[in-house]
């Protein structure tokens, strides 16, 4: 990409950011369709769609912060000539993948485009929706280097529309679902296949087609994230607790709240704060009256649950092996302890972040989409002086993961900048 472009591309965003006010998109264009709910339903919306042409328009609602599963309690899908359908796919036994399996069938002939795929990729996957290709329109966004990626930002700056701020926050798994809230989560499908080809245009226009191609690529075939060991060590305001016994009644606490959560699927922060477990952890009441006397505690759906913490507070205390107040590190220890510890390391992450900042602003993609800053931390951190600098940088950014684009940009740059550190130190 030339300075030309650079300056071309920042004019069309400061022209984005004075657009006058969008045209307000207050209902679907055909009306929002009804919810097809039983079996019979869904295999017609499964036909309705199979009728259509092109890629399907995918979305999932779910019930974060209500519920503890991340399981979809609605999918939107619309397909240019089918239109939209809404599917709960919620509420049939023990095989909902049976009943949506139309669908699903349906949905394996051709591309998928979503916005922010990896939100809504592993609930879809739970019910057996798999798509054969992807188009990610946030991840596009980011690419093309906007500022604002969320859905109505694109829409509003790439088709003129208008998306009111809508029920994305609301607890889905409520039956039955309110019909302004269906009329939101229609709207969401209703602009994506236009956003697609608009934000492809704009990749096309930057040379960035490629890129994208293997973005989206890397994202389909993406695993879920391994679920991290030590859990409890997310407790928001642990960094309060100063002792041994004390972290033991954390885990304790957080891993009880945690099977409730689990076998009642309900947020675990909707069965007991955070907050409330730093609390008991650190005053450590021996009995009910002191237990709700602290707060949260002392209101009365606590107090009937008040034998359950205090047998975990109880457990926390005779257990013989209570956790270190750090988490084992599975890799570098964090950046800012890096001068002390290892200074040429460190002085090797400033060179590279540096130059990968320079590289950010010249292709005009953030930095964390060029390269995983936790790969450059591993490099940087484990570095050993070799031969030949760019292609063990390249070794270890494929290893990591890296794919070919990014590291046909990072590699140079990275080689540039452990090159100079080690000049430097010398």
């Amino acid at each position: 990409m030339t300075p030309d472009d650079d300056a071309a591309t920042a004019a069309a965003d400061a022209a984005a950011e004075d657009a006058p006010e969008a045209t307000p998109l207050l209902s679907p264009s055909e009306g929002v369709p009804p919810l097809s709910v039983s079996a019979d339903e869904i295999a017609r919306a499964a036909d309705q769609l199979a009728k259509g042409t092109g890629p399907f328009a995918v979305d999932a609602e779910r019930a974060s912060g209500f519920r503890y599963s991340n399981r979809a309690y609605l999918i939107q899908i619309r397909r240019t000539g089918a239109g939209t359908v809404l599917i709960d796919p919620v509420n049939h036994g023990s095989s909902p993948i049976d009943v949506l399996q139309p669908v699903a069938e349906v949905l394996a002939d051709d591309e998928w485009i979503l916005h922010a795929a990896d939100q809504d990729l592993p609930c879809l996957a739970e019910v057996g929706m798999h798509p054969p290709a992807l188009y990610d329109t946030e991840l596009a966004g980011r690419l093309a280097g906007f500022e604002r990626v969320n859905l109505a930002a694109m829409v509003q700056r790439l088709l003129g529309l208008g998306l009111a701020k809508g029920h994305g926050a609301a607890d889905w798994s409520k039956r039955p679902l309110p019909d302004d809230w269906l009329n939101y989560a229609a709207l969401d499908v209703e602009v994506l296949i236009d956003l697609r080809d608009a934000i492809d245009e704009v990749l096309t226009e930057q040379d960035k087609s490629a890129w994208a191609a293997e973005e989206f690529e890397h994202l389909r075939r993406s695993e879920p994230t391994p679920t991290r060991r030590d859990r409890w060590r997310r407790t928001s305001g642990l960094h309060k607790v100063r002792n041994r016994q004390a972290l033991a009644a954390v885990r304790e606490l957080w891993t009880v709240r945690d099977q409730i959560a689990r076998r009642r699927d309900i947020a675990p922060g909707r069965i007991l704060p955070d907050s409330a477990i730093i609390a008991a952890a650190v005053a450590d009441p021996k009995t009910v009256e002191e237990l709700t006397k602290l707060p949260i505690f002392g209101g009365h759906k606590q107090r009937r649950s008040a034998h359950i913490w205090l047998a975990a507070l109880e457990s926390a205390r005779t257990n013989p092996d209570p956790p270190d107040s750090a988490e084992p590190q599975n890799g570098p220890p964090p950046a800012v302890r890096w001068a002390k510890r290892k200074p040429e390391a460190a002085a090797r992450l400033d060179a590279a972040r540096a130059r990968l900042s320079e590289l950010s602003e010249r292709v005009r993609v953030p930095t964390e989409n060029l390269v995983s800053p936790e790969l450059v931390r591993r490099l940087c951190w484990d570095w050993q002086d070799a031969g030949d600098v760019s292609a063990a940088i390249d070794t270890v950014l494929r290893e990591g993961g890296a794919r070919q684009w990014q590291r046909s940009l990072v590699v140079p740059v990275l080689a540039e900048a452990l090159s100079s550190a080690a000049a430097e130190e010398a």
